[in-house]
């Protein structure tokens, strides 16, 4: 029996709505993504101080909350990249900023603009405040003012005019003019023991050529040229490729420090720090950079899957995964996908597989930043 002419024209409509549909589905993915990773992180971390002031909180106890200034840092680089998407405003991350601000370090009681590294809420309900900067934070947070200066140019005078302060601080107090390059925090002193110790997480090229582009200081270029001289030194002492957690950077000689020189076992080893080195080459032009990033994807591209951790030959630590590993990782090659790594690209969406976690702060946020940087 043959179908009249109208049903046929029916079912070709109803049919390219649903391709139509799928297609639109289809191209909306990775910003449902990227939104549902913002919301879920968002709601999971974010806590208000009081009506002016905002902080990531890194603990996994709402009653103790502990805020970090790598945390600020981080906080605000995604308040400003989810203000680019219409999904925040500026008085969110006006407020994140105000907190940074509450709770700069002091030197010889003299305030900096640099944040002191830890606050938290103890058992007898007072904030305690640990003295003393994280370097990494505040180059985080130094990145996100240039972001944000772009982001909302109605305030971004004062932006660019706080991250030439951070950077000014830095440079003052973070800062090795033996080996012209970045100590770990404004507590390392020439009579440190820590003096000629190098994060290899705070080899940051690009935030370095952020802060030269507005503070006009050349000294940021200096800094940029020693330290990933110094990751390239790293990168050549072993055929992975892989960058440890921390290690000696003084006059002569660059290498991996020994278990428990800083903070655990693994000090030496491709760790909690060192995993978001991928990330932070990620966009860098650099030779020396796409050199680094170049040898550590090889050898994750070798990987059957890649775990929390890795000695510096390549041995596994553990044999589970992580979304603070993973995370890097994702983000480095959506950065590059015409390298050759769609084989990790691939096998590192897991990480978007569930919703993002409100029990891990940091793999939460790693999450939030390759879905919000990597994904668009």
């Amino acid at each position: 029996m043959k179908r009249p002419g109208y049903i046929w024209l029916l079912t070709t409509i109803v049919a390219f709505m649903y391709i139509t549909t799928l297609i639109l589905v289809r191209a909306k993915n990775p910003e449902h993504i990227q939104r549902q990773a913002y919301e879920r992180w968002r709601s999971g971390y974010l806590v208000a101080k009081n009506d002016q002031q905002t902080f990531v909180n890194t603990s996994n106890d709402k009653t103790r909350p502990v805020a970090l200034s790598e945390a600020q840092g981080y906080g605000l680089q995604l308040i400003a990249k989810a203000g680019e998407k219409g999904w925040a405003r500026q008085t969110d991350f006006d407020k994140l900023l105000n907190y940074y601000l509450a709770h700069r370090d002091y030197i010889d009681d003299q305030q900096t603009y640099l944040m002191a590294w830890r606050q938290k809420y103890n058992q007898q309900g007072k904030w305690i405040t640990n003295h003393n900067s994280a370097t990494d934070g505040d180059l985080y947070i130094a990145a996100a003012l240039h972001h944000a200066a772009k982001v909302w140019p109605n305030r971004s005078s004062y932006y660019q005019k706080l991250e030439c302060n951070i950077a000014s601080d830095i440079l003052k107090y973070e800062y090795n003019p033996t080996t012209q390059t970045l100590t770990v925090g404004d507590w390392v002193t020439k009579d440190s023991k820590y003096y000629y110790l190098l994060r290899t997480s705070d080899v940051m090229p690009d935030v370095f050529d952020d802060l030269y582009e507005t503070s006009h200081d050349i000294q940021w270029q200096i800094v940029k040229d020693n330290m990933l001289d110094r990751l390239v030194i790293l990168s050549n002492q072993h055929q992975t490729g892989l960058i440890p957690d921390f290690a000696w950077a003084d006059e002569k000689n660059t290498s991996a420090v020994k278990a428990r020189t800083v903070a655990s076992v693994h000090d030496g080893d491709y760790g909690a720090n060192a995993c978001r080195v991928p990330m932070l080459l990620a966009q860098s032009d650099d030779p020396r950079a796409r050199k680094v990033l170049t040898k550590m994807m090889n050898f994750f591209s070798d990987q059957y899957y890649i775990t929390a951790g890795y000695s510096l030959d390549g041995q596994r630590l553990v044999n589970y995964q992580s979304n603070s590993f993973s995370a890097p990782i994702f983000y480095a090659v959506s950065c590059n996908r015409n390298k050759g790594y769609d084989n990790l690209f691939t096998s590192q969406k897991y990480i978007f597989s569930k919703p993002v976690t409100t029990k891990n702060y940091y793999d939460a946020t790693l999450t939030t930043l390759a879905a919000l940087e990597g994904m668009g």
